[in-house]
């Protein structure tokens, strides 16, 4: 493909599907880099300097951590190069997964290496210098430390921790005033299907047979929803449909106030759908090294006041457990979106209902991971209406992470 038909197709469709703050992340990367390869120069010519082989094993050991850095950081810089590039279907969004992959990988052998050499070191003791040991690591500490402010490893994005939160916000809250106190409305849908939620502000929570909810859309069409007591809290009995604009009619013992929900950007994704799992990876890195380094200081401290030479292994072999717990997670979570699992199923149900709330079926639904961020999906739509693709694109709107969707609509016999 020439230059110009490379632009004239980037422009018609980009398939750039990279991160939010990627250049910041690739800056960040190069900069822990710079700072290990500084670290492992000092301390291998200060250990040939004065003849210490702990320094030297203490610098090699840094170039390792380099080495896993740079994977990250070509990763980034290839993403970027290669966003726009139409050999590559789904855009260049997945390097960082590989890397992340092959970093994961990497760090799982390390584990292996340092639980080997511990059991070795339990069955066979080998003198250790105090001295000398205990400010190398103290000194490979400060270094991680140090790596794990500058990739900014307090930014809940890139923690190294596998939990399932949700980008998600909630339809705005409604405060009803009553001549009981006042209530809150809201539709709640954090992890379960959408219902209508009343809970008291001031006062006393109205009854469930006292209160009724009656919708009406832009459309004209209306549902009324009766409610049912959940201990707290009132809930709907059934489902509110997508999307969620519309005019809630509230009655609560007689008195009816009328109250506008509107159709808010949800992101509507999972973590693992907008977790930067390349720069996971590195702060794993840097966070196994400084868990280790702990360990080391711990044991080696323990060794030397009280002669227990078997707490310096014992606490290496705590630590290649705790690093190989996190290259495991990282691993599955990293092989899932190469291997273009569904990234989030609660976003998957959430775009059946959209679609299926106005009597359409979906004959078949596609959901995977295109980047960072970034989802891409299939959706065949079997309607009997004459509603068209750009019907059902606009419903689907409302979920941003959808950078790449394809829709087929069939028409019901």
């Amino acid at each position: 493909m020439t230059e110009p038909e490379s632009a004239a197709f980037a422009a018609f469709h980009s398939h750039a599907f990279l991160g939010d703050g990627h250049e910041k992340s690739e800056r960040r990367t190069w900069a822990v880099i710079a700072l290990c390869a500084a670290m492992m120069a000092v301390e291998i010519v200060g250990g040939w300097l004065f003849g210490s082989i702990a320094l030297i094993a203490d610098g090699l050991h840094m170039s390792t951590h380099a080495g896993a850095l740079l994977l990250a950081a070509l990763a980034y810089a290839f993403a970027r190069r290669y966003a726009d590039d139409p050999r590559f279907t789904f855009g260049a969004g997945k390097f960082g997964d590989l890397a992340g992959f092959t970093s994961a990988i990497i760090l799982a052998m390390i584990a292996l290496l340092i639980g080997w050499e511990a059991v070795e070191r339990l069955l066979s003791p080998v003198p250790i210098r105090f001295a000398e040991a205990i400010p190398i690591a103290a000194l490979g500490l400060a270094v991680n430390l140090a790596s794990a402010w500058l990739l900014g490893a307090g930014d809940h994005r890139h923690g190294h921790a596998h939990g399932h939160g949700h980008a998600h916000a909630h339809d705005e809250a409604k405060r009803i005033e009553t001549p009981g106190g006042a209530v809150i409305l809201e539709v709640f849908e954090d992890g379960v299907p959408p219902r209508f939620r009343l809970r008291s502000g001031i006062g006393l929570a109205p009854s469930a047979a006292a209160v009724s909810v009656e919708t009406i859309r832009p459309d004209g069409a209306r549902q009324m929803f009766a409610f049912a007591d959940r201990g707290g809290f009132l809930e709907s009995r059934d489902e509110v449909p997508e999307p969620h604009a519309f005019a809630a009619v509230v009655t609560i013992d007689g008195r009816a106030t009328t109250v506008a929900f509107e159709e808010h950007a949800h992101a509507h994704a999972h973590a693992a759908a907008t977790r930067d799992n390349n720069m996971r990876a590195a702060v794993v890195h840097v966070l196994a090294d400084a868990t280790v380094s702990v360990a080391v200081i711990a044991g080696l401290i323990l060794a030397w006041l009280f002669g227990w030479p078997w707490v310096d292994p014992l606490v290496g072999l705590v630590g290649a457990l705790v690093i190989a717990s996190w290259s495991t997670a990282l691993i599955r979570d990293t092989g899932a979106v190469l291997l273009d699992m569904n990234p989030d199923r609660r976003m998957a149900d959430s775009l059946r209902r959209t679609i299926e709330a106005d009597g359409d079926l979906i004959a078949d639904l596609h959901l995977w991971r295109l980047g960072p961020g970034h989802l891409g999906a299939i959706v065949s739509v079997v309607t009997p209406s004459g509603r068209g693709e750009a019907d059902y694109r606009a419903k689907l709107a409302r979920f941003p992470a959808l950078s790449h969707l394809t829709i087929e609509v069939r028409r019901a016999a």
